[in-house]
């Protein structure tokens, strides 16, 4: 058995900018983006080789979190396509008559509701697979229990596909984070700290506060060891602040058992008054189980 979760605002965002048609609904509001996830989810559950069973979407619903409370210039809704916010409630609605758990994100982001959710049912299934290439979910991944699946360029990264892709452990990526920045995520990181540098100090040491404050000290070749460690000791609490940006907060109060994930069909009657809302006869009849 399989846990799939979904990034929903990911799909959301990949959905409006993609090549597809724009569409409007009865009323001549954008429903491009939700089309387009509602469509990304049903390829999902008709997958063979995915073998889905139970899954869960989590949205960021507002953007904003807890964390632009600890530093302002984090990510927020700023600059978003108004058009766009106003599609995350539908889209919400969309998920659930398709008979999909939805996890509206609100003092958390919906990465937090991810990570919280593969660890808490990692031994309760076969593998947890978490959809979406953020890199910060990658901290939660373990071993081939929980795997990150990047549909959209089919790539997948259990822990040994983490450690080639970021250069560090799972358990070091938010530290990684910390030093390089995120431009996903309004974090800046540390001047001077480039991927391969820093992939290779944590290699080493694991953790910021692991990291000799003397470049000389440090045992892995790594260029400008000395002026790094001194903007590291200088800037060591903006580190501290961005990695602690960075790591998920792995016990979000979801109100969801297992059993509750496991996807029993559409709601026969919602999910074909909102096709017809959105008059798109393509997908009114594409799920192949019913709920009610």
């Amino acid at each position: 058995m399989r846990l799939h979760l979904v990034d929903g605002t990911y799909e959301l965002f990949r959905a409006h900018f993609s090549k597809r048609p724009d569409r409007t609904d009865r009323d001549g509001r954008d429903v491009k983006a939700t089309v387009g996830l509602c469509n990304a989810l049903l390829q999902l559950l008709e997958d063979d080789d995915e073998q889905v069973t139970s899954l869960a979407v989590a949205f960021d619903n507002p953007i904003e979190s807890w964390r632009n409370e600890r530093f302002p210039a984090y990510k927020d809704g700023t600059g978003v396509d108004a058009s766009l916010l106003a599609q995350f409630d539908g889209a919400e609605a969309a998920v659930e008559a398709l008979g999909i758990t939805v996890w509206s994100m609100r003092e958390y982001e919906a990465d937090d509701a991810l990570g919280t959710a593969a660890l808490r049912f990692a031994d309760e299934v076969d593998q947890v697979r978490i959809l979406t290439p953020d890199k910060d979910l990658g901290q939660v991944v373990r071993g081939e229990r929980i795997v990150q699946v990047d549909r959209l360029r089919d790539k997948y990264y259990d822990a040994d596909g983490v450690r080639e892709r970021l250069g560090v452990a799972p358990a070091s990526v938010p530290d990684l984070l910390a030093l390089v920045g995120d431009t996903a995520d309004g974090i800046p990181g540390i001047p001077g700290f480039g991927k391969v540098g820093a992939a290779a100090v944590l290699g080493r040491y694991g953790h910021l506060e692991d990291i000799p404050s003397d470049g000389g000290d440090w045992d892995v070749p790594v260029r400008g060891a000395a002026r790094l460690a001194a903007t590291l000791a200088d800037r060591r609490d903006d580190a501290l602040l961005y990695r602690e940006l960075a790591t998920l907060v792995t016990d979000v109060p979801l109100d969801s058992s297992l059993d509750e994930l496991v996807w029993r069909g559409a709601d026969r009657e919602a999910w074909t008054t909102w096709c017809d809302r959105v008059d798109s006869g393509s997908l009114r009849e594409r799920p192949d189980v019913w709920s009610a």
